[in-house]
């Protein structure tokens, strides 16, 4: 029976590609919540004052999440660039030398333990359907409907460490001066945790390692950022 005869539908077309993302962001979410928090701690580890605060987070939000746009930019950009090249390099090899290619389609099938015959035959089919798709998706695993889209990258990686930035942000600014760190600590955990099992279920790896790596992780660095705060706070 098929998969469908099971009641279980296969994999849409980019289904790896979506999940890719949907981590991506993820971590993106769990690179802004730790580094504002980290700094808007230190900040206010130094000083009651919440103008200062507010301005630290929010150019530490600005900046992260620029940084993050422009480092997803030009890394997506790169590995577009080399898709093309090697969609192009397809192109010509499938025009000039068609009887190696499909040779070399057949062989890659029969690696994957299909007899000869039968390696050969789906090679066939496969060429005079379209054998550019053919080659990408077994050769190079791309597909020429799938590129890397370098802006939906670095807008993804802006608004994911803009969403996970604001919680401690909201968190150190709302409540009164003396309960700002601990709601903080305690905002930080919370979304830590989230970021962490989400980051685990999209894996498929164990929960709990997961949400205790970036919770020890995280909440380490808003400690280190609080001590050295407080150590300047005092010594002004």
């Amino acid at each position: 029976m098929t998969e469908l005869d099971h009641g279980i539908e296969p994999h849409a077309p980019g289904h790896a590609e979506r999940l890719n993302w949907l981590r991506a962001g993820v971590l993106g979410a769990n690179d802004g919540i730790v580094s504002v928090a980290a700094l808007v701690v230190g900040v206010a580890a130094a000083t009651p004052d919440a103008a200062a605060i507010l301005i630290a987070g929010v150019a530490s939000l600005l900046a992260g999440a620029i940084s993050m746009a422009l480092g997803e930019y030009v890394s997506v950009s790169s590995q577009r660039d080399t898709e093309r090249a090697l969609i192009a390099k397809e192109r010509w090899e499938l025009a000039n030398l068609p009887e190696q290619e499909l040779a070399e389609l057949a062989e890659m099938y029969r690696a994957k333990g299909l007899s000869v015959e039968t390696a050969r035959r789906v090679a066939d089919e496969l060429t005079a359907h379209d054998a550019l798709a053919a080659h990408l998706e077994v050769e190079l695993h791309i597909g020429t409907e799938e590129l890397s889209n370098p802006w939906h990258a670095a807008f993804a990686s802006a608004l994911a460490f803009t969403v996970g930035a604001i919680l401690p942000l909201l968190a150190v600014l709302l409540p009164p001066p003396a309960w700002r760190l601990p709601a903080t600590f305690l905002a930080v955990a919370v979304a830590l945790s989230i970021t962490g099992w989400l980051s685990a279920y999209l894996g498929g790896s164990p929960r709990g390692r997961a949400i205790a790596r970036v919770l020890v992780g995280g909440l380490l660095a808003l400690a280190v950022t609080w001590a050295i705060g407080a150590l300047i706070g005092t010594s002004i």
